[in-house]
């Protein structure tokens, strides 16, 4: 992490001597430098006040909040239709299957384990500043499971209405599977320069930037969509592909 910027932390932990503690530790970094910024109090609706008054680069808040044990979760719905800028992650005391999804379906960027050292929330912290998903392999395996579990929708619109054509579908389709793009170039019949222009597009559409948010994303329309909306058709994970993806800390 050489790059000599600042960074705008909100920390929103239980407490304010855990969220000074946390605090301190961001500030003695170096490389980037954090300015942390601390709510007047610790529940849901004053951290989420907060954020949306002060417009921090990254929101560091805790699952655990003083109004309640998932008091978290309450703070990323109410600054999720807000559209800020703010980047959003949720910092969980065990990052169980039910926990990780539900963090990322109400607009978590990233998911942090306090069993983790100070020097990988930096880290945490600075790739979801850059606009990238910061997820372990563990918690990735999750994202896989519910994956597999549920059948991802068509992508549409407030109005039910399709935001990608059928063949970009079908991209989104195999990079959902873990294929490459010569992969799927080879089992559409495409060239990869074709497969590149489709796969700018849909993020374009999307406002996304890597295939993982693309994976997340289809996760979250499977879990908002109507279920008399046609499904979009997903080829089942395989061993070999689920290993593309366990990779640790996830910055593409």
């Amino acid at each position: 992490m050489a790059d000599d910027i600042s960074i705008r932390v909100l920390v929103g932990d239980a407490s304010r001597m855990a969220s000074h503690l946390i605090a301190g530790q961001l500030r003695s970094n170096r490389s980037p430098r954090f300015e942390t910024i601390l709510p007047g109090s610790f529940d849901s609706k004053t951290i989420a006040d907060e954020i949306t008054r002060t417009r921090p680069d990254v929101a560091l808040v805790s699952g655990v909040l003083q109004d309640s044990s998932f008091a978290g979760y309450s703070v990323l719905r109410l600054i999720q239709p807000l559209n800020l800028a703010t980047r959003l992650i949720l910092l969980l005391e065990d990052c169980e299957h039910d926990l990780v999804i539900d963090a990322f379906r109400s607009g978590a960027r990233g998911v942090f384990s306090r069993a983790e050292s100070s020097e990988r929330l930096s880290k945490c912290i600075y790739t979801v500043h850059k606009g990238q998903i910061w997820a372990s392999t563990r918690e990735m395996d999750h994202i896989l499971e519910e994956l597999m579990a549920t059948r991802p929708r068509r992508i549409v619109d407030a109005h039910g209405s399709s935001l990608l054509s059928k063949r970009e579908e079908e991209v989104v389709a195999l990079v959902a599977d873990g294929l490459t793009n010569r992969q799927i170039s080879e089992q559409l019949k495409l060239s990869e320069h074709t497969v590149k222009n489709y796969l700018f597009k849909v993020f374009e559409k999307l406002g996304i930037s890597t295939r993982v948010e693309l994976v997340l994303y289809a996760l979250s329309q499977n879990h908002r969509s109507d279920p008399a909306v046609a499904p979009l058709r997903m080829p089942q994970p395989t061993d070999g592909n689920r290993r593309r993806y366990r990779s640790g800390p996830i910055g593409i």
